[in-house]
């Protein structure tokens, strides 16, 4: 059972409609004691690695039995599972989509259920459109206010949860071999190569025909300058110093960036 009031709600839903709006709305109906933070609404349309990204690095700073809500669910409507999951140190409610895999990955689950239990869920005709308002806001809401994991819907296998497909990075005998994982609104293109890799070393990093020596902050390089670093959240990114380095490279999700040892 939760310890804590605490929500966080992660969506695609940007800020422009009224849905982040309505799922508070939904929340505060079962519990207005209930504490919902916005991790963030903008990750953009449909696109579930990107949120993967963003909930797994903001997961492990909230405390012990927060319910973190995600919805970025292409798929809402179809056969797709609407889950709950239970961690150690709290709970994850949303699509099985593969959304949840990178809190997974450092985050066992010690439980999960698909929801079919309507007895929590909004007392009306459920939307084929809309399962955050309907569906996802309302457990949220139950499970922060103490109701057990398993009252809201039937056992699933946690093995069977769906997993997102995304590159592993590789190790070669010249560095690393990786992808770009996340972009965020800087235009800082963040690879999925640990720091940990380039830890007592020295090391650069070769993507778009560019290479571009390892540094430790973003004012290592001149304005307007490439640089590569260890951000904020511990993995490899390439950025320009005051700039955006998506723009200026062309770059998306997926593209190949080679971390070499000096």
């Amino acid at each position: 059972m939760p310890e804590n009031s605490i929500i966080t709600l992660l969506s695609d839903f940007g800020l422009s409609d009224v849905y982040v709006g309505v799922m508070k709305g939904a929340i505060a109906q079962i519990n207005p004691a209930l504490h919902a933070i916005d991790l963030t609404h903008q990750i953009p349309p449909q696109n579930i690695a990107a949120g993967r990204f963003c909930l797994m690095n903001a997961y492990p700073y909230f405390p012990y039995g927060t319910v973190h809500i995600a919805v970025v669910d292409p798929g809402v409507g179809s056969n797709r599972r609407a889950i709950a999951i239970q961690l150690s140190g709290g709970y994850l409610v949303g699509p099985d989509n593969g959304l949840f895999g990178g809190v997974l990955s450092d985050s066992p689950a010690v439980a999960a259920v698909e929801l079919t239990n309507p007895s929590y869920w909004l007392p009306s005709t459920t939307s084929s459109t809309f399962h955050g308002r309907d569906i996802f806001a309302p457990v949220g809401a139950y499970l922060a206010s103490g109701v057990p994991l398993e009252q809201l819907g039937r056992a699933i296998d946690p093995t069977t949860l769906v997993k997102l497909s995304i590159p592993e990075c590789t190790k070669t005998n010249a560095g690393v071999v990786g992808c770009i994982q996340y972009i965020d609104r800087f235009g800082n293109l963040i690879t999925n190569i640990p720091g940990s890799e380039i830890e007592g070393k020295t090391w650069s990093v070769a993507v778009a025909e560019l290479f571009i020596r390892g540094s430790q902050t973003y004012s290592d390089s001149e304005l307007g300058g490439f640089v590569a670093l260890i951000g904020s959240h511990g993995w490899v990114e390439i950025a320009i110093n005051s700039g955006n380095a998506q723009s200026q490279l062309q770059l998306e999700w997926g593209a190949k960036v080679e971390l070499r040892y000096d």
